[in-house]
């Protein structure tokens, strides 16, 4: 009987997949909204997301968390979280169609490159007190061999 872990993690290498989740609980990151206004939210986020998430005040915080997430799943999906990248190389980009997408800038790009980043995609969520996002990239052949 073959292991279905195993035999998943198999054809992840094979395929070269890397996946990413993560969650945050938005009550948390209005606090820090709250408490260091402007200075932590232009830290975490570039200028296009706080303008997104500034057009209905309603979900601002959920907005954000939800870009906070995807920051995140990709810092897991591609294995930086040693890197020191700044959360504002990654920017979550709202598409005309409701679809978002991740833009990569700086140091976040020159290492998604020489890792042989091939596509991201993503996906994202929140919903009452929490915001999620999942992750997967895609790399080439030859790059997920050299980091096996």
């Amino acid at each position: 009987m073959t292991d279905l872990a195993t035999a998943a993690s198999g054809q992840a290498q094979q395929w070269g997949l890397r996946v990413g989740f993560d969650l945050v609980q938005v009550s948390q990151l209005q606090d820090s909204i709250d408490r260091f206004g402007d200075a932590f939210t232009h830290r975490l986020f570039t200028s296009g997301e706080i303008g997104y998430a500034s057009q209905d005040a309603a979900v601002f915080a959920p907005r954000l968390a939800a870009r906070f997430a995807a920051k995140e799943a990709l810092i897991k999906a591609l294995q930086l979280s040693e890197a020191g990248i700044s959360l504002r190389d990654i920017e979550v980009v709202k598409l005309a169609g409701g679809d978002c997408r991740l833009e990569l800038r700086g140091q976040a790009a020159s290492l998604a490159q020489e890792m042989g980043l091939c596509e991201l995609l993503l996906s994202l969520s929140h919903d009452g007190d929490y915001a999620g996002a999942v992750v997967t990239a895609r790399f080439s052949e030859n790059a997920m061999q050299g980091m096996n």
